[in-house]
C-alpha cells in the first residue's frame, strides 16, 4: 500500500518549485486612443515583482 505523503514534505517541496507560474500574474491596462477617444487594452502575463513597473510604463 502507498503511504500517504503529509503536509510538510509537500511544504518544504514548494521552495524547489520557486520558478513556477504561481509567481506571475495577468495584468490588464486600458489605454486611450488619444486621436479617436476609444479605449484599447493591453494584456499580459508578469512576474508579481514587476507589476508596478508595468503600470508605470506609459505605452
Amino acid at each position: 500500500m502507498a503511504k500517504k505523503v503529509s503536509k510538510n514534505s509537500r511544504v518544504g517541496k514548494r521552495a524547489a518549485n520557486a520558478g513556477s507560474g504561481k509567481d506571475h500574474v495577468k495584468v490588464v491596462k486600458s489605454i486611450k486612443d488619444p486621436v479617436t477617444g476609444k479605449y484599447t487594452y493591453k494584456e499580459m502575463i508578469v512576474h508579481k515583482d514587476k507589476v508596478k513597473e508595468f503600470f508605470a510604463d506609459k505605452k
